[in-house]
């Protein structure tokens, strides 16, 4: 009987929890097999078995952390599969977090206006798909991710990668394919009217993703004194240089958003002297405010696995355009579970905002260790008064939160009016586009 312990699986990390199991009680695995998904603080892996054999005995279920050298799952390696082992309950797989990559991307240069085009790269043969003989479906997180995206059932397509594996390309040449049978839409209401009877209590185990993000909020919420500070802006001049500009930002291969002109109006007030502190992290350790001369802002994206918060680094030495360009590439790359770990880490302040989705104002919660979050919320039509007169305005408020244990209320305050000011007068934010 071979014991696998779960191995080493990053630089600091004593333990992980189950994310979920990808083999089950007498089955068969090949060396090499991935068996089950571990999330740590620092990724999601799959971890596969180095014995081929019978599975034994699955040590834990989904939602348990194990320590690393514990016991994970016995293999028997003279074992017969069971024929009467119970085959996994079909479920929704769960969406996949990032994981450690092996080295960092270079950060993408300036789009230009006429890239030239790339020449065509020779086709590659095409691997002949390997028929599965029973079993768990194999294939990563990130190509599962792309079947639900593609509304593909990957039970029902052949891979040809190693061991009968599922890859990326697999799904694409399934959906081409004229017969391919897609699944149903992950949420689907009941045909007929809405159920008007008792309904049954639900216990859902907090696991994975949302365990992190439910252990960071109540950390931070613990640790850090909030305070809320609201206030309105009139966007109107920002949505119409907004508008005049999509069409040059377009030749360039750049979608401009309105996140830009706040990211690029807010190098300008960290750079005052008297807001400093606000672009910081705080060692809590050592009871130190660490005040940071880079200006990376994160993002908070929803994402079908949660909250992710990737990170556009050094906004103080991008344009406009290059600070549109790596907002759009940073967050679409997250969505799509592309993003590299190095870019969810290292933030001095962060950005969130529903607007798209509607509200007027929130209460956002900061994200430990910095020590302040803007809101951004919707942009609406408005009548105000403006020299007399009641006219239409695009109005827009504002929402930060600030660690009341180095932020004054009044520092707070005048923050917040010195960004109101460039947002509502936006034309020096175009310097260098």
């Amino acid at each position: 009987m071979f014991v696998f312990e779960l191995p080493e699986i990053g630089e600091g990390v004593v333990e992980g929890e189950i994310v979920r199991w990808l083999v089950q009680e007498g089955q068969a695995v090949a060396v090499d097999q991935p068996i089950c998904e571990i999330m740590t603080d620092k990724a999601t892996v799959e971890i596969t078995t180095p014995k081929a054999g019978v599975v034994s005995t699955l040590h834990g279920v989904d939602g348990d952390v194990i320590k690393v050298h514990t016991p994970l799952v016995d293999i028997d390696e003279d074992g017969t599969p069971s024929a009467e082992a119970p085959k996994a309950a079909p479920s929704a797989p769960a969406a996949p977090t990032p994981a450690a990559p092996p080295a960092p991307k270079a950060t993408p240069p300036a789009p230009v206006a006429s890239p030239t085009p790339k020449a065509a790269a020779p086709q590659a043969p095409v691997p002949v798909p390997m028929p599965r003989t029973g079993g768990k479906t194999l294939a990563t997180p990130a190509v599962r991710s792309h079947a639900r995206s593609m509304n593909v059932d990957i039970d029902q397509v052949a891979g040809s990668g190693k061991g009968g594996r599922i890859t990326r390309s697999d799904i694409d040449a399934f959906v081409a394919h004229p017969t391919a049978v897609k699944a149903p839409p992950a949420l689907q209401l009941p045909a007929g009217p809405l159920p008007t009877g008792p309904v049954a209590d639900e216990r859902v185990r907090i696991i994975g993703l949302r365990r992190k993000i439910a252990e960071k909020m109540t950390e931070s919420y613990r640790t850090i004194p909030h305070f809320t500070y609201v206030e309105e802006v009139d966007a109107t001049r920002m949505v119409q240089l907004r508008g005049a500009l999509k069409e040059t930002a377009a030749a360039y291969g750049v979608k401009i958003t309105y996140l830009a002109f706040i990211m690029r109006a807010l190098v300008r007030v960290f750079r005052m002297p008297e807001f400093r502190a606000i672009n910081a992290n705080m060692d809590e350790e050592k009871f130190e405010l660490l005040v940071r001369g880079e200006i990376n802002i994160g993002i908070a994206t929803d994402t079908p696995a949660g909250l992710y918060v990737p990170v556009v680094k050094n906004v103080e030495q991008k344009s406009l355009f290059q600070i549109a360009h790596d907002v759009v590439d940073v967050t679409s790359r997250t969505r799509e579970n592309k993003v590299q770990l190095s870019e969810l880490q290292g933030g001095t302040f962060t950005i969130t905002s529903v607007g798209n989705i509607g509200g007027r104002f929130a209460t956002p919660i900061i994200n430990h260790p910095e020590v302040a979050i803007l809101g951004v919320n919707q942009i609406h039509d408005r009548p105000m008064v403006v020299n007399g007169e009641v006219v239409p305005r695009k109005m827009m408020y504002l929402s930060p939160s600030f660690d009341h244990r180095v932020i004054d209320g009044a520092v707070g305050a005048r923050f917040v009016a010195a960004l109101k000011a460039l947002l509502e007068n936006p034309e020096p934010l175009l310097l260098d586009l």
